[in-house]
């Protein structure tokens, strides 16, 4: 792939806490203008992945390129150059109870733009237009529902125009339909307004249907990346013990209620 085409590259990633060695060289590259999803299981360092690209936590070793640019630790100018194009979109959407929807929306703005304070209102306010909240402007997020708070979450996001918006498990805990909008949303959006996406998930099957392109994180690494057809066809034994693990459960309770012994391996 060109390097004029990624947006992002990161090459070798570490990170110990301790003795627990969580990235053991991961590494990755997300074109621009895509939508890539990371999956993983629970507790496989996805997280830690994305905040060390975020800049949250510091890795131990490896390279991160941004646009072309090596982040350096150290060097502050690039940090803040990166940080200015990038948005994270946290789990529990970081919404500030005490704030409305407008506030919550300008913060951002406030933060890291000299703006006129008219400047930041007008921003803000086409922000949540465009993401169909303006006729809620002045509400407090705990008198939302929980989709309007991922999209209010989502509108101060995209409100400083990034290009790269990071999202951490946005939908951790949701059931399976409020899941199929949360990516709905975000493959609409991403799309609409072109900012690169990348998603870190464990959910398989709304993942494959949005992203672009799709990496397994496991044992620290990833242990593949490419479109979600090619992780579907991979022959891959990582691969498909993660992919196809609904399936295996499914033939387990079969065989159960059919009252087979069942060898489950240790847990």
């Amino acid at each position: 792939m060109d390097s004029q085409d990624l947006l992002l590259k990161v090459e070798g990633l570490h990170k110990r806490f301790g003795e627990q060695s969580v990235l053991a060289g991961a590494s990755l590259v997300v074109p621009r203008g895509s939508l890539v999803a990371v999956l993983g299981r629970s507790g496989a360092g996805k997280s830690v992945f994305l905040k060390c690209l975020a800049d949250v936590i510091e890795p131990d070793s490896g390279e991160i390129w941004f646009d072309g640019r090596r982040l350096v630790r150290g060097d502050a100018a690039a940090r803040q150059h990166f940080r200015s194009r990038c948005s994270f979109l946290f789990q529990s959407n970081a919404l500030f109870d005490s704030l409305t929807a407008l506030e919550n929306v300008a913060l951002p703005l406030e933060q890291t733009m000299d703006l006129a304070a008219k400047e930041v209102r007008e921003r803000s306010l086409e922000a949540l237009k465009q993401l169909e909240l303006e006729a809620f402007w002045d509400r407090y997020p705990g008198q939302m529902s929980g989709g309007m708070q991922k999209r209010l979450a989502l509108a101060r996001a995209i409100v400083t125009r990034p290009e790269l918006v990071l999202f951490d498990e946005p939908t951790a805990g949701l059931d399976p339909v409020r899941r199929n909008a949360v990516f709905t949303m975000i493959a609409k959006y991403q799309r609409q307004f072109g900012f690169t996406a990348l998603i870190v998930t464990h959910d398989v099957p709304e993942a494959l249907t949005a992203a672009d392109r799709v990496a397994l994180l496991d044992t620290g690494r990833m242990v593949f990346q490419g479109s979600p057809g090619e992780f579907i066809a991979s022959e891959e034994a990582m691969v498909i013990q993660f992919r196809d693990s609904e399936k295996e459960l499914s033939k387990m309770l079969a065989s159960i209620r059919r009252g087979e012994t069942i060898q489950t391996g240790d847990t």
